[in-house]
């Protein structure tokens, strides 16, 4: 059995206790949480397992084989690095770190003590990019053309990070698990209304070979959207989040060109076809994040949402961040 601690038991602490709780494989041994309140929670739902205020009890203690660090960004680093030191797995809520220079010293520690590290990027393990990871490795959609997305609601306003690190980590994920591609360049676009912060913010980044990712990202809507689309050249993709069913749906839709004496006569035909919506999994995603980062610990096996993973989002939202100091200016990879 997997011994795990969980640090930080606010917003998302509880869902990672109650799915450990349920995993094969795995066991609570010990919560922590530095609020009063918190404490008192998690002592009433798991009377069984042990509480505590004192962060270091968990990191230092024998009888934890790995810890979930779910706890703000700028905590990761040293909470995790304790961690490694100690002997233990880590499981760290997103993004990774608060620099590329931190996500890569806790890979070199990982790396140095055979331990394993994963990054939080849940919808990774949704039925739906399941299911769109599928359609691009199989080639159903053809040469990516676009990813373009909206992630916008009212609130919840963080006063550590911008809009940009606080939502754009997972449309970031899903676009380095889907195009595979280092970016070439990212631009970045957004506005501070209220507390100093970016609320508003536009990224686009740019990939090889023609592929564009456009990310809007917004705390100040007036509506929850969770929209986004993927063009391919054969066929493309609506992922309405929000749906309870037919959260995908792909269009057998798309435009040609031919050319026969030159740019001068280009021809443009509408593929206009049938429209489905496959069936996809139900299962919890943080639950089947979370038996399978059960599994990369027992068997060795390296996660793919591992430390270079969450190193790679860093690095796009540090890009981001650069160009959005600078009004806009293209930053390179």
């Amino acid at each position: 059995m997997i011994r795990f601690g969980v640090i930080g038991y606010g917003y998302w602490g509880p869902n990672i206790v109650r799915n450990l709780h349920g995993i094969e494989g795995a066991t609570m041994a010990a919560i922590c949480d530095s609020s009063v309140g918190a404490q008192r929670r998690a002592k009433q739902m798991y009377p069984g397992v042990h509480v505590t205020g004192d962060c270091q009890e968990l990191l230092k203690s024998p009888n934890i084989d790995a810890i979930a660090v779910i706890t703000p960004v700028w905590t990761h680093f040293e909470l995790a690095k304790t961690a490694l030191l100690n002997g233990k797995h880590v499981f760290v809520e997103k993004p990774f770190t608060s620099t590329s220079a931190q996500a890569l010293e806790l890979i070199e520690l990982a790396e140095q003590r055979n331990l394993q590290i994963m990054v939080d990027h849940t919808f990774l393990f949704t039925g739906a990019v399941k299911k769109i990871h599928q359609l691009v490795n199989d080639n159903t959609l053809g040469k990516l053309y676009y990813y373009d997305s909206t992630r916008v609601n009212l609130g919840l306003f963080q006063h550590d990070v911008n809009v940009l690190w606080d939502l754009a980590p997972h449309d970031l994920a899903i676009v380095d698990y889907l195009i595979g591609d280092r970016a070439d360049a990212i631009v970045a676009t957004g506005e501070s209304h209220l507390n100093g912060l970016p609320d508003v913010a536009y990224m686009t980044i740019y990939f090889p070979d023609n592929v564009i990712a456009h990310i809007n990202v917004n705390w100040l809507s007036p509506v929850k959207v969770r929209t986004t689309l993927i063009g391919g050249e054969k066929k493309m993709v609506v992922w309405n989040d929000l749906e309870a069913d037919e959260k995908i749906k792909i269009y057998d839709r798309g435009v040609q060109m031919s050319s026969k004496e030159g740019v001068y006569n280009l021809l443009v035909s509408y593929r206009s076809g049938d429209m489905w919506a496959p069936k996809i999994e139900a299962t919890e995603a943080l639950k089947a994040e979370l038996t399978y980062f059960t599994q990369c610990i027992m068997s060795g096996e390296t996660p793919f949402n591992n430390g270079m993973a969450g190193l790679r989002v860093v690095r796009m939202l540090e890009a981001a961040e650069e160009s959005l100091k600078s009004k806009g200016e293209a930053v390179y990879a």
